[in-house]
C-alpha cells in the first residue's frame, strides 16, 4: 500500500511538470504558491530548474490537468524528486471526453477513479524518446500498462500522440492530445 501511495504521488508530480508551456520554459517564473494551497508544492525557488508542479501551474494549456491533480490531492507529490515520465493531456484532450466526465471525476466521492486515471499517465523513471520502441509496454503508476507506438519520428501512447517534450528537474513530460483512460 505504501508503494502504491508513493507511485501515485510520483505520477502527480510528473503530470504537473509536463503541463507547462512546452514552447518556452524560461519565460518568467511562476509562483506556485499563488496557484497551489500550501504544502511542499508551494515552496518558491527562482533559481533551480522547474519541477513538474511549477511547470504545470504556469501552463494555460493544462489547467484541467492541474485542477484534476488538486482534486486527487496529488499536488505535493508532484514536487518530489522523481524521476518520472509524465504523459500530460492538454485541455483540448480533456474536452474530447464525453460531456460531464471531468466534472463527475473531480467530485470527492470519485477520487479513487480520478487517481486511477491520473496514475495511468505516469511512468516511474525516465523514458526518453530514443528508448521507446514500437509495441513496447510501459507499466504505469497505477500498475496498468500503456502501449507505445513508434513509426519513424512519430510516437504515440495508447493512441495519444506526443505533441511536445518538456524536460524537468524531476523527469520528463510528454504533452499528449488524448486522455489515457485505463481499461478495466
Amino acid at each position: 500500500m505504501k508503494l502504491f501511495k508513493y507511485s501515485a504521488m510520483a505520477f502527480a508530480a510528473i503530470l504537473f511538470s509536463c503541463s507547462s508551456n512546452p514552447g518556452n520554459q524560461t519565460e518568467g517564473t511562476t509562483s506556485v504558491a499563488s496557484t497551489v494551497d500550501g504544502g511542499q508544492a508551494s515552496v518558491q525557488d527562482d533559481v533551480s530548474q522547474q519541477n513538474v508542479v511549477q511547470v504545470a501551474a504556469g501552463s494555460a494549456d493544462h489547467t484541467t490537468l492541474v485542477a484534476a491533480l488538486k482534486a486527487a490531492a496529488y499536488v505535493d507529490a508532484l514536487a518530489n524528486a522523481g524521476p518520472f515520465t509524465v504523459f500530460a493531456p492538454t485541455n483540448e484532450a480533456f474536452d474530447k471526453l464525453p460531456a460531464g466526465t471531468v466534472e463527475n471525476l473531480v467530485k470527492p466521492e470519485n477520487q479513487d477513479q480520478l487517481r486511477d486515471i491520473l496514475e495511468n499517465h505516469v511512468y516511474i523513471g525516465v523514458m526518453r524518446e530514443n528508448m521507446m520502441r514500437d509495441g513496447q509496454r510501459l507499466n504505469q503508476a497505477n500498475m496498468k500498462n500503456v502501449m507505445v507506438s513508434k513509426v519513424g519520428d512519430k510516437i504515440s501512447v495508447n493512441g495519444a500522440n506526443i505533441i511536445a517534450t518538456v524536460p524537468c528537474a524531476n523527469g520528463i513530460v510528454y504533452v499528449i492530445d488524448k486522455v489515457l483512460v485505463p481499461e478495466n
